[in-house]
């Protein structure tokens, strides 16, 4: 039920972006040929004439349209036709394709606004993450590290705890023993290494037998990550290198303050093999009012400190006219600077394509969220969609509302329309990425459902 109530919602959007165009289009009284449901791919479930307007809905149903007389081959409309869309005003033109974009937005708006007003709060994305218990082994080092149950977690590596992402995300790249090093810090254990061990230069092979000397144990640099990486708007970039076979096999041998050679190893081999031992958490609590650093905790090979967390959302009141305002506007405003730095991380590459996803994870996740979390949140991610579908549709690529606009204005400037044909063209090719682009999200979707990513 609860992916059903999200495919409504998202089919509303749809609706909602469509009659943007159409009541703009009827604004100034133009003639609309269709208004589809879905896009013209495969066959057609259902049309009706209303008045001089073909609704249809076909069975691609990811999207929508609004056609023109111009749209229509079959009409033959003379040049000069005022019923042709393209022989009306460029600024009335301008209004029709930017209203779709318009409608998405007074959408996300009204969607939050309700929210707001009929919930009584509204989320502020940020929680209160508490130690509920410790469930490590004994030997574990969190047991010496000074964390108590009911501990409030407000830091870890100088990263301001305000969601489980970071506790979660830290101790995973602080696993013991992940078999990648941080090269400076190999360069730092080889340099101790050396002076220990003189009579050996970097790469050479090392007789059998003979005893290296290994330096004090010291721990690999405690990872950092910024708030973009927690907020999950960017990659961690991992810059550490991988241990070969061979440096595994002698870290794995490394028991005591020296190592006896197998007539394969090298300096290098060895410095390599001490350096990957495991990333320190450094935590920080509140107990009784109080900020307390904690000693340093050391994850297992599994990533896991022994911590099981409670989470205590942080709500924004809404109580009044004033403060549902407020908050909605502050909260779409957010959103919307995220939605913008996501599409910069992807445009710059620095989010890969296999890691895009569309329709049917976004039905996925919202039907989750609805079940776990209920219908108001339903709403806001809704909301969220919309002012993306808005943001979209306005990128300046041919076959989105964007495309039209910059041809529109390229008009304006040039003072005559550019040729049909050669839009029409252009059109078609952006049209045919869109829908190549489109597949292959899906494709990213379905894979991410069967390897359970989502």
């Amino acid at each position: 039920m609860s992916i059903i109530i999200m495919i409504l919602l998202l089919s509303v959007l749809i609706l909602v972006h469509e009659a943007g165009h159409f009541l703009a289009a009827k604004m100034f009284k133009m003639k609309v040929a269709r208004f589809g449901f879905g896009l013209p791919i495969g066959p057609t479930l259902w049309e009706k004439q209303v008045g001089d307007v073909k609704v249809m809905v076909h069975a691609f149903l990811l999207g929508g349209y609004v056609a023109f007389p111009d749209d229509d081959k079959e009409l033959n409309l003379p040049a000069d036709s005022p019923d042709r869309f393209l022989n009306r005003p460029v600024f009335q033109r301008f209004v029709v394709v930017s209203a779709g974009v318009f409608a998405n937005i007074v959408c996300a708006f009204v969607l939050v606004f309700l929210t707001a007003a009929l919930w009584g709060h509204m989320p502020s994305g940020k929680y209160d993450i508490y130690v509920k218990d410790i469930v490590a082994a004994k030997e574990a080092s969190i047991w010496q590290s000074g964390l108590e149950k009911g501990d409030q977690i407000k830091s870890i590596n100088g990263v301001q705890v305000t969601s489980t992402a970071a506790p979660i995300l830290i101790s995973q790249l602080s696993k013991e023993k992940d078999g990648r090093v941080d090269e400076t810090f190999v360069n730092k254990n080889y340099e101790k290494l050396k002076k220990m061990n003189v009579s050996f230069t970097r790469d050479e092979v090392i007789p059998k037998d003979v005893l290296i000397k290994l330096p004090p144990k010291e721990y690999e640099p405690a990872i950092n990550l910024n708030e973009n990486v927690i907020k999950g708007l960017e990659k961690y970039k991992d810059t550490e290198v991988k241990l070969s076979d061979t440096q595994k096999a002698i870290r794995d041998r490394i028991e005591k303050s020296y190592i006896v050679s197998d007539g394969q190893m090298t300096l290098n081999d060895i410095a390599y093999a001490i350096s990957d031992n495991v990333h320190p958490i450094n935590m920080s609590v509140l107990r009784d009012g109080k900020i307390i650093e904690l000693n340093p905790i050391y994850p297992n090979k599994d990533g896991l400190m022994g911590i099981q967390m409670e989470i205590k959302e942080i709500v924004i009141p809404t109580k009044g006219p004033k403060a549902i305002i407020k908050t909605s506007v502050n909260y779409l405003w957010e959103q919307t600077s995220m939605l913008m730095y996501g599409l910069y991380q992807i445009f710059t590459g620095k989010i890969p394509l296999k890691d895009l996803h569309g329709i049917v994870a976004i039905t996925k996740v919202g039907g989750d969220i609805i079940q776990n979390n209920g219908f108001f949140s339903g709403l806001l991610l809704t909301a969220i969609i919309s002012l993306d579908l808005a943001i979209v549709n306005f990128l300046p690529i041919p076959a989105l509302d964007g495309g039209h606009v910059m041809f529109l204005i390229i008009e304006k400037l040039r003072g005559k329309p550019l040729d049909e044909k050669t839009v029409d063209k252009i059109g078609t090719v952006g049209f045919m990425l869109l829908i190549t682009l489109m597949v292959f999200v899906v494709f990213n979707d379905i894979y991410a459902l069967i390897t359970q990513k989502l």
